[in-house]
């Protein structure tokens, strides 16, 4: 195939455009902050998840707290009755019933006040356990928004910029031949589809051409399509080829 030095150039802005399009369509589907958020909304769920069993945990420390100081309140209450009572009874029998009732109403109660403290202490500390895990999560979400509207940025960025090129890309298409264009195409499935020969090396693939190679390119006219004979793409050839 033929074709004229200035359309073989074109197929270089082409090709140029064609990489900016690849890297704005990367970004649109993949921004750099995707890794991080995926990552953090798998921290963000043990996060969550260790915070409901402290949560739990504290509920059913806060149960238990009630539940004591209900049951002394019922021992406080029992020991007033017995108390009253003990003011009213004459028969020292019955008297030495209620001071022993008393007695064993007192250390009841002493050791729920115990158990009270202690459960206290453990609230305490929960509560504290608790209110780190709320921060570690507020951490996490707060993060995590951060960078979900900063990829949003890069997304819609990448978008306009998409739109910009592709606009860009149609006017340079329209001044090549289809068919020159037609079989730039079908090269871009396995290379860069045309690159520029300089100082005797592929501005796809990189490879350095060897002697024989650059000696069969010499041989051929400017408007003649001369491919690279490793990756493929048309070679565009220049002052700066080294022919």
């Amino acid at each position: 195939m033929n074709a004229s030095p200035t359309d073989q150039r074109r197929l270089l802005e082409i090709a140029e455009l064609d990489a900016q399009l690849r890297a704005s369509n990367a970004l649109r589907q993949n921004p750099p902050q995707a890794p991080r958020v995926k990552e953090l909304l798998a921290a963000r769920q043990a996060l969550s998840h260790e915070l409901s069993r402290r949560q739990g945990a504290r509920d059913d420390l806060q149960l238990e707290i009630s539940r004591v100081e209900s049951d002394v309140k019922v021992v406080e209450a029992r020991r007033k009755r017995d108390e009253d009572l003990l003011q009213k009874v004459s028969n020292p029998k019955d008297a030495a019933g209620l001071e022993h009732e008393l007695a064993s109403l007192a250390r009841r109660q002493g050791d729920l006040e115990d158990a009270e403290l202690e459960l206290m202490e453990k609230l305490e500390q929960i509560e504290a356990s608790v209110a780190e895990q709320e921060r570690l999560v507020a951490e996490t979400n707060e993060e995590g928004m951060r960078l979900s509207n900063e990829a949003k940025a890069v997304v819609a960025d990448a978008a306009a910029r998409t739109e910009h090129l592709t606009r860009d890309r149609a006017a340079v298409v329209g001044m090549v031949p289809p068919e020159l264009l037609a079989l730039y195409e079908r090269l871009t499935a396995r290379s860069d589809g045309a690159a520029l020969l300089r100082a005797r090396t592929c501005g796809g693939c990189h490879m350095v051409l060897s002697g024989t190679d650059l000696q069969v390119i010499r041989g051929k006219a400017d408007d003649e399509i001369v491919n690279c004979p490793e990756c493929g793409c048309i070679l565009v050839r220049t002052n700066e080829s080294g022919l």
